[in-house]
């Protein structure tokens, strides 16, 4: 894993990321029905986070960070940190699962991080996750037309936070909720529906 500074007078972006970094502070959210109806046959959650670990290793606005030091660069590869719920405590925690574009591999390591330590408790069950990960949490009790998060220091966040939730039949479909956060320094409206339409290929392409 790579992280390269950005250049920042020869970004294309820098006046884009100074307007809505420094002088208008700016996060947003969408909220989308993704069809699942090709993943009947497939290990839901697992299959999701592949999904959206893949889109987002194709766009560098969904891998572009700040480092320790103020500075804002990119990462070369992400991995999603995902929740899971513990019934007997009505508490989740939180695992990493590291990413390979092999859809069967990412499955099989995900299913190992569950048996190692999906029943371990606290926040951070699987210990010591690196730096490149993106937030990636499960509601599946309700669904939702519309979510936000409210994060004091949100405007200097700038990875992507994605939030599922309980998936319905419709017709004979089925729907999941999905909540992209995003911050608009480095994302537009553009590169944000250019990562839910690509997800929605990748889904229907995983349940052909």
């Amino acid at each position: 894993m790579d992280f390269q500074l950005i250049e920042q007078e020869a970004w294309k972006r820098k006046e884009y990321f100074d307007h809505y970094f420094k002088h208008v502070p700016c996060t947003y959210s969408i909220t989308v029905k993704l069809d699942i109806t090709a993943l009947k046959d497939k290990k839901l959650y697992p299959t999701l986070l592949y999904g959206l670990t893949t889109i987002v290793n194709r766009h560098e606005e969904f891998r572009t960070a700040m480092n320790e030091n103020g500075q804002v660069g990119v990462f070369s590869e992400m991995m999603p940190c995902y929740t899971i719920f513990h019934k007997d405590t009505q508490t989740f925690s939180n695992l990493w699962t590291a990413y390979t574009a092999d859809y069967t591999e990412f499955c099989a390591r995900y299913q190992e991080d569950m048996e190692h330590y999906g029943n371990t408790e606290g926040m951070m069950a699987k210990p010591n996750p690196p730096e490149n990960t993106f937030p990636v949490s499960m509601i599946p009790w309700t669904t939702f037309e519309g979510f936000n998060l409210n994060l004091k220091n949100g405007y200097d966040y700038l990875l992507p936070i994605f939030t599922f939730g309980k998936y319905q039949q419709d017709n004979g479909k089925y729907y999941i909720p999905l909540s992209v956060q995003v911050h608009h320094a480095v994302c537009d409206g553009f590169h944000t529906s250019r990562f839910i339409n690509e997800l929605q290929e990748l889904i229907d392409t995983l349940g052909a």
